[in-house]
C-alpha cells in the first residue's frame, strides 16, 4: 500500500485493526515531505504498539505493520560476551 498522505494512516489502521497485514511504500509521501512520514511512522508504531501488533522497517522505502498476536522475525545480531543484554530489539530506527 502507498503512503500518498498523512490522511492514508486511517486506511492502514483500519487495516491492520481487520487482521491484515499491511507492507507500507513511504516513498511516495517521502519525495513530498520526509518530516511527514517521519510523523507518519511515529503514528504508525504507536498505534501498532496500542493494538498489540509489531512494525519493523523493510529497507528504505517500506514498513511492515502486523495485527495483534502476530510477530516479525528479526534476526539477532552477535554481541561481544562483555555486553550480553536481554532488552527486547527495537522495531523502527
Amino acid at each position: 500500500m502507498p503512503l500518498k498522505e498523512l490522511t492514508d494512516i486511517d486506511n492502514v489502521k483500519n487495516e491492520v485493526k481487520n487482521g491484515n497485514i499491511i507492507i507500507l511504500r513511504v516513498t511516495p509521501l517521502a519525495n513530498k515531505n520526509i518530516d511527514e512520514v517521519k510523523t507518519a511512522v511515529n503514528q504508525l508504531y504507536e498505534f501498532t504498539e496500542s493494538v498489540g501488533g509489531d512494525i519493523a522497517r523493510l529497507g528504505e522505502e517500506r514498513v511492515v505493520i502486523c495485527p495483534k498476536n502476530i510477530r516479525i522475525w528479526r534476526e539477532k545480531t552477535p554481541v561481544s560476551n562483555e555486553s550480553v543484554s536481554n532488552e527486547a530489539l527495537p522495531t523502527v530506527a
